[in-house]
């Protein structure tokens, strides 16, 4: 309790770190934010061609939006994931990258992984807003529905720092981390059902045996992946078990990111 009073105390650093984080992202480019929208996008191109051209992958149609557009549906879980990532490769090495700050002066060390959340959910707002605009030209309706999906991205949010401040420590005490973390991520990715349909992993399940199917979507990003495609890509209320998977990660991991980094936080300055 007395941490987090020493966080609310201290938002206006809060605020500072995160706008620091926001004009250093682009920093000395000429085009500015305008890549938190080309860097999405080229990867959409990529991957458009590849699964959607040459590998077939054909998800079904929006229920009830009737969307048929396969580089809409893919950006509906390829954002998303863009910011877990971002979230989580930024968060862990914000310790290390900040060695010579820490070492000055003390300030809760949480307001740093915090920082680069919510800096990287201001261009993940950006592109979100961009995907809706597109999903509404095309036939969509996601307005409605933008409410929940704005509650949805807190719950990310909350998911992704969780498991940066966890990563953060680690990476203190092993450098190495990073770099086991991009690995891991990598493979994550495409065990997530971002550039194909999960109904490939269900046909694959009824071969192979159901305990696939469960082992898979035990992948708390898969059913993030879900509820933000149910709500943008069908406009529908997502699956209760959906609904509960990103509640209990969001909350879980949140938490326990809290607990380990605060404990923690305390020996970074001689550790580092």
């Amino acid at each position: 309790m007395k941490y987090l009073k020493e966080l609310l105390g201290t938002r206006e650093l809060l605020a500072n770190l995160t706008m620091r984080e926001v004009k250093g992202q682009y920093r000395r480019t000429v085009l500015g934010q305008l890549w938190s929208l080309l860097n999405p996008i080229a990867t959409m191109l990529v991957y458009t061609v590849v699964f959607s051209f040459i590998f077939r992958a054909d998800p079904d149609p929006g229920d009830p939006s009737g969307l048929n557009i396969y580089p809409l549906w893919l950006m509906c879980g390829l954002l998303p994931w863009l910011y877990f990532s971002r979230v989580v490769n930024g968060g862990l090495n914000s310790m290390v990258s900040n060695a010579n700050l820490i070492k000055k002066v003390y300030f809760p060390r949480m307001h740093l992984p915090l920082s680069v959340m919510s800096s990287v959910g201001i261009t993940w707002g950006i592109e979100m807003g961009v995907l809706t605009l597109a999903l509404w030209i095309f036939g969509g309706f996601p307005l409605p529905w933008l409410p929940l999906v704005i509650f949805t991205m807190g719950l990310l949010a909350l998911f992704a720092v969780g498991v940066a401040m966890m990563l953060a420590i680690l990476n203190v005490h092993f450098r190495d981390t990073q770099h086991f973390t991009t690995i891991v991520l990598q493979m994550w990715m495409y065990l997530t059902p971002i550039i194909y349909p999960i109904s490939l992993v269900e046909d694959a399940a009824r071969d192979i045996g159901d305990w696939v199917l469960f082992v898979y979507r035990l992948n708390p990003m898969e059913h993030f992946v879900g509820v933000f495609r149910n709500l943008l890509y069908d406009n529908r209320l997502p699956s209760l078990d959906d609904t509960l998977w990103v509640f209990g990660a969001a909350g879980i991991v949140f938490a326990l990111g809290f607990l380990i980094f605060s404990r923690n936080e305390k020996r970074l300055a001689e550790l580092l």
